[in-house]
């Protein structure tokens, strides 16, 4: 399958109706944990650093919509809710893990441009 060419007029839009949401800082950082596996709303609280609830419920909710998170509830109390990837979801995970390890393999190079540039706009 040839894979679609981004100067058609139309296709830049499209990839990022999707990159849109998958290319945030939080919902990157919650499809990598739940690559892990299905987990609690308060395991990936504490999994994801920084994140807050009310953050962490609006990613889900989006990424629920999106086709890549199931959200299934059980019927007890307190009520348990878990949270598991799709396989469009298992899908993102390669893309996802290698911009990943791009960032951490380029983290110092790219430290080091920043500090060029403040050193230059300075």
């Amino acid at each position: 399958m040839k894979p679609p060419d981004l100067h058609e007029p139309g296709q830049c839009q499209v990839a990022n109706d999707v990159i849109s949401l998958v290319g945030d800082k939080w919902s990157v950082l919650v499809v990598s944990k739940l690559g892990h596996g299905r987990m609690r709303f308060s395991e990936l609280k504490r999994a994801v650093e920084g994140i807050s609830q009310k953050m962490l419920t609006t990613t889900l909710r989006g990424l629920e919509r999106d086709g890549y998170v199931t959200r299934t509830v059980y019927p007890t109390v307190p009520p348990r809710v878990d949270y598991e990837l799709t396989e469009l979801g298992a899908e993102l995970l390669e893309p996802v893990a290698a911009l990943g390890n791009w960032a951490v393999a380029n983290h110092a190079r790219v430290l080091k441009a920043r500090q060029a540039y403040d050193e230059r706009a300075g």
